[in-house]
């Protein structure tokens, strides 16, 4: 059986915040937030991208929604993404936030808000624009009469519901979910992921799912990347990324799980450290707070490798130490 084809492509994207540290007198700073990122996103895949804070989960949706310019390449079914392109882009890929209550206009209702996508795209029939609402509103498990409501008068999870209404309204390929269940409740959030999968059953959507809880990507997706201070450092199959982590930084991410009651914790050195500013610089980015850093020297990895044994699905890796295991 072939393999499915790409429908995203990330190619060597790099992104650098600018910023001065005295106002607009000051002296510009760059920061680098993406190094040099890739990966491949298959048609009808959910693909979950996995980070603490801070790592560029965020800036790297930024880039695929074309919302920021960027180094490098994204492709999108074929397309180049950018700025210029974002409008004629918006039919392919779309996004759910973090925050449903900030992505809602408060002064509009349900229905409104829904039939707003559509007006855009020129549907001038209000018969159709309220036909379609109502299949949207049945399609993420909201009953019509929610229409006349507002956002105020919505739970957490009905007003994440809408956002995924109004994701939907322009029948993209792709949807972006940008730490789309961390504002929920765990009940809610678990009927919200129940929702992406009968969604990308029903549609063939495919998903980009971002989170800082390895669990919840674990549950969701059918591949997982990690990334870390704006590289990726670990590619795989969800279950095996789960059951075989092999970067120390995945270790150390899977060890800061919360075990059920009455199992063991795991060792402290597996588990995540803050870096400090006097750590000792290293090639490597993990190096400073990395608990095996006395055995590479804090090295340059390199390019990441493939260090998978079945050959059914590649498990990339970046590590001095795994790279010379193999």
């Amino acid at each position: 059986m072939p393999e499915p084809k790409p429908f995203v492509s990330i190619r060597d994207v790099s992104n650098t915040y600018v910023s001065r540290s005295y106002g607009v007198l000051g002296k510009k700073t760059g920061k680098s937030v993406l190094d040099h990122v890739g990966l491949e996103i298959r048609d009808g895949e959910i693909f979950g991208l996995v980070g603490e804070s801070g790592c560029g989960k965020t800036t790297l949706a930024r880039a695929m929604l074309g919302l920021i310019d960027y180094e490098g390449e994204i492709l999108i079914g074929g397309i180049r993404q950018d700025r210029r392109r974002r409008r004629e882009m918006a039919r392919k890929v779309q996004a759910v936030f973090q925050d449903p209550a900030g992505s809602l206009n408060p002064v509009k209702t349900v229905g409104s808000i829904l039939e707003e996508p559509l007006r855009i795209q020129g549907v001038k029939s209000r018969e159709e624009r309220v036909r379609r609402v109502d299949e949207i509103l049945s399609l993420i498990g909201l009953d019509p009469a929610y229409k006349t409501r507002r956002p105020s008068e919505l739970s957490g999870g009905q007003r994440q519901r809408v956002c995924i209404g109004c994701a939907l309204m322009p029948a993209p390929k792709l949807i972006v979910a940008d730490e789309a269940v961390s504002s929920l409740d765990v009940s809610v959030g678990a009927q919200i992921l129940n929702l992406f999968q009968d969604l990308h059953q029903r549609l063939g959507l495919s998903l980009f799912f971002i989170s800082h809880n390895l669990n919840v990507v674990y549950y969701l997706c059918d591949r997982i990347t990690v990334m870390y201070r704006g590289q990726i450092v670990e590619l795989g199959a969800a279950g095996d990324i789960y059951d075989n982590a092999a970067h120390p930084y995945t270790q150390a991410l899977l060890a800061a799980v919360p075990e059920p009651v009455g199992e063991e914790a795991a060792p402290p050195e597996a588990v995540l450290a803050a870096e400090t500013p006097d750590a000792v610089p290293a090639a490597c980015k993990y190096a400073r707070i990395c608990p095996r850093r006395e055995e590479c020297g804090g090295r340059e990895p390199g390019d990441p490798v493939n260090i998978a044994r079945t050959g059914k699905e590649p498990h990339y890796v970046r590590c001095v130490l795994v790279s010379a295991h193999m």
